[in-house]
């Protein structure tokens, strides 16, 4: 918990114990995270306790969220927790199409040119296949 109060408070949000458990859990994870693996992993909140924490983290850049292609969000801590993201918030994750799984790549989400008048604010880059376990 020791390392959750530290996230938090570099964010400037106030510690309470929901945020604390549920950036504990996102901490101790090994990869991005859906509101239902929090719930079983967190079975004395509240689903609608654990979407708030995961919405201001989200809103605060404390953590940001994965679209997956599975129908459900994903979280994860961003590196940078001082509000600031960095180029190594935006990377490619892998999604194993046999065991479910989504892992976050070490590699930096590719460039894209876009046409003259748009202007990105945030990449999703999706890998699919499948991992070593399930290879």
């Amino acid at each position: 918990m020791k390392i959750a109060a530290e996230i938090l408070k570099r964010a400037g949000i106030p510690a309470t114990p929901n945020r604390l458990i549920v950036v504990d859990a996102l901490s101790r994870a090994h990869g991005p995270l859906a509101l239902a693996d929090l719930e079983t992993m967190l079975p004395t909140m509240e689903r609608s306790g654990i979407f708030r924490v995961l919405t201001l983290l989200a809103e605060n850049h404390v953590t940001h969220t994965v679209n997956d292609g599975t129908r459900s969000l994903k979280y994860e801590l961003c590196p940078a927790t001082d509000g600031h993201h960095s180029a190594s918030d935006h990377h490619v994750h892998f999604h194993c199409t046999e065991s479910g799984r989504t892992f976050c790549l070490d590699t930096p989400v590719p460039r894209v040119a876009l046409p003259e008048g748009f202007s990105a604010t945030a990449a999703n880059y999706v890998v699919e296949g499948l991992c070593p376990s399930c290879k």
